[in-house]
């Protein structure tokens, strides 16, 4: 029986080594190249993560506002950037039209939880009315207020909300306008 085994084995390395397929080594590690993720930033975002903003249609000026936002992936040596808690880091890039400042307000962006128990400034809209910024959330809201521009801007809005709308992975959390919560009106959590 050992013999017949050992012929076996024997003929079977024998056909590994005529084979044209290459033979396995013994582990190499991989290249540097192989291993690392490019730094470069995403030129075109994905449209499935886009953040339709929807106008709240009680700020004159803005009723007619409305927008996106864009989120890729923040630029990492790794692949993937993390915060100190874990969470993923994205980049959120927000325009808007149809928006008229008043002398002396500001529009300024904002992301918060879910649960609005964090809030973070991304920008204040320019002429281009755009802002760009980092997220360190899984699921966020955006939300787009009109301030006082003669100040700097608080920990949270404290003027009129122009605009919110919800990141993609934050759709996945509510079940408004399904099941027994379609009474619960959509637009309440972003949607259109």
């Amino acid at each position: 029986m050992r013999i017949l085994l050992s012929a076996l084995l024997l003929s079977a390395g024998l056909l590994l080594l005529t084979n044209d397929a290459p033979v396995a080594t013994a582990a190499t590690p991989a290249s540097p190249e192989r291993c690392v993720a490019p730094t470069w930033a995403d030129p075109d975002p994905p449209v499935y993560y886009a953040i339709d903003l929807v106008s709240t249609k009680k700020v004159t000026g803005a009723r007619m506002a409305r927008g996106k936002g864009n989120v890729t992936f923040a630029q990492s040596p790794f692949g993937v950037s993390v915060s100190t808690d874990g969470q993923y880091v994205y980049n959120l890039s927000v325009a808007m039209e149809g928006i008229r400042i008043p002398e002396g307000k500001a529009v300024d962006v904002w992301v918060t939880t879910p649960r609005l128990d964090q809030t973070i400034h991304i920008g204040r809209f320019g002429a281009d009315l755009t802002a760009e910024g980092s997220v360190g959330f899984n699921k966020f809201l955006v939300v787009v207020s009109l301030e006082d521009g003669t100040t700097e801007p608080g920990t949270s809005w404290s003027g009129p909300i122009i605009a919110r709308g919800m990141s993609r992975s934050g759709l996945m959390h509510t079940m408004a306008g399904h099941g027994p919560f379609e009474a619960e009106p959509c637009a309440t959590y972003g949607y259109n």
